[in-house]
């Protein structure tokens, strides 16, 4: 993306006593009621710490999870408890994402305070991206700030459908610049040197992307249960493997674009196997692509992790995303590991994309020594198939807009004064 993003630290952008509506990734997972991983919450830090050191009036919105209606399950209050302990002060969560009760909270509150809107999925609107929700919202915004790059691709009340009802100013957060920054150098990237990495479960789920990087790249490698529907395509044994039969001719023509690219696309050629689905069964390892009948394979084998690694080696801009494995399973965790632990000694840009594979390089231990591991599962992936992201697209043309307005108010009014002094 070549675009300049107008950031929220861009000069001219005054947040004194201006309350700072930010748009927040506060979807994080939750165990008895507690929140069990806060990654999501510290990447929003910068943003928010920004604006309370600017003496903003902080107002934050985020989803979590799916509610058909308002549930105590699926609050955000415990999220408002990390953030306030990182934050150090107290974070304020109002009742319901809007109404009355939310918007006095939101007119009472002072420079540097904080306050937390209940989850925004409690209101209906927010999914149907609903213009009386959204105009409601952008009421509360002298300024409004997108930093929640894992709900940029959805066109959603809070992402998008506010923007055209914003009269002040709009930017990106700082998490969001670093996410929309990182995944472009993927796609701008010359092809020479570019090491696409795909796993996980469903070629279906990767098609687009697969698409995408095939023509950009100059290896692609692929593993997990995906790489069985492209190993049967070709009509290699996969045993007991999960196969996607309904994608096999999609496989076939993946593996002629890598052809007609002159893309070099590695598959597995040995494997960790089970004979069934099940985290105790006995491992077995097979020495070639072919997987006996009585055998599922989990993993990418030693000789494979190998052949992974020695691809990645000397890359200059590498991009991972999905598991080579069941690596939830220890016995089957050796191969995403391995793919980890290449990509940490790689010394080009090493970009991890979100979900499972942002977890697997945290597990890892590997995460300091990766360039960036994204926020944002589902958004990295569209980013990366080149699909526009509404959140993102929706930001660019109100900033445009308001602009635009304020360059034609300025020569208007400079306009009057020329007259004023002709006369």
């Amino acid at each position: 993306m070549s675009a300049r993003l107008p950031l929220l630290d861009d000069d001219g952008l005054e947040l004194a006593q201006r309350t700072v509506l930010i748009r927040v990734d506060f979807n994080v997972p939750l165990k008895d009621g507690e929140v069990a991983d806060d990654t999501r919450i510290r990447a929003a830090l910068s943003t928010i710490q920004y604006a309370i050191k600017r003496r903003a009036k902080v107002i934050l919105m985020s989803h979590l999870g799916r509610p058909k209606k308002p549930s105590d399950e699926l609050s955000l209050a415990p999220a408002g408890e990390v953030l306030a302990g990182l934050l150090d002060q107290e974070v304020l969560l109002s009742d319901l994402p809007m109404g009355e009760s939310a918007s006095r909270l939101a007119q009472d509150l002072r420079s540097g305070e904080v306050l937390l809107l209940e989850n925004l999925r409690f209101h209906s609107g927010e999914v149907k991206n609903s213009h009386a929700l959204a105009r409601e919202l952008a009421s509360l915004a002298d300024v409004y700030v997108n930093d929640a790059f894992g709900a940029a691709h959805r066109a959603h009340a809070s992402t998008e459908g506010l923007l055209p009802f914003v009269s002040g100013d709009v930017a990106f957060g700082f998490l969001m610049a670093r996410e929309v920054k990182a995944l472009s150098k993927v796609l701008e990237a010359p092809r020479k040197g570019l090491v696409s990495i795909l796993g996980g479960a469903k070629v279906s789920d990767k098609i687009e992307v697969l698409r995408s990087l095939i023509p950009r790249s100059e290896r692609v490698l692929i593993g997990g249960a995906m790489a069985y529907t492209f190993l049967a395509a070709q009509g290699v044994e996969v045993g007991l493997s999960r196969v996607e039969e309904d994608q096999l001719n999609t496989a076939r023509e993946l593996i002629k674009l890598a052809q007609d690219r002159k893309t070099k696309l590695c598959l597995p050629i040995d494997h960790r196997c089970a004979p069934s689905f099940d985290e105790r069964a006995p491992v077995t390892l097979t020495d070639s692509p072919s997987i006996p009948q009585d055998l599922m394979a989990l993993d990418i084998g030693p000789q494979t992790e190998s052949l992974f690694a020695e691809q990645i080696k000397g890359a200059q801009v590498v991009v991972w995303n999905g598991p080579m494995g069941v690596f939830e399973w220890s016995h089957f965790a050796e191969g995403t590991y391995a793919v980890a632990q290449a990509m940490a000694a790689c010394e080009g840009y090493t970009l991890v994309g979100g979900g499972d594979s942002a977890r697997a390089i945290n597990e890892s231990g590997f995460a300091e020594e990766v360039s960036h591991i994204s926020t944002g599962g589902g958004a990295s992936l569209e980013f990366l198939e080149g699909k526009p992201l509404p959140g993102v697209d929706a930001l660019f043309k109100r900033h445009a807009e308001l602009a635009a307005a304020r360059a034609a108010e300025l020569a208007e009014e400079q306009s009057k004064e020329q007259s004023k002094e002709r006369s």
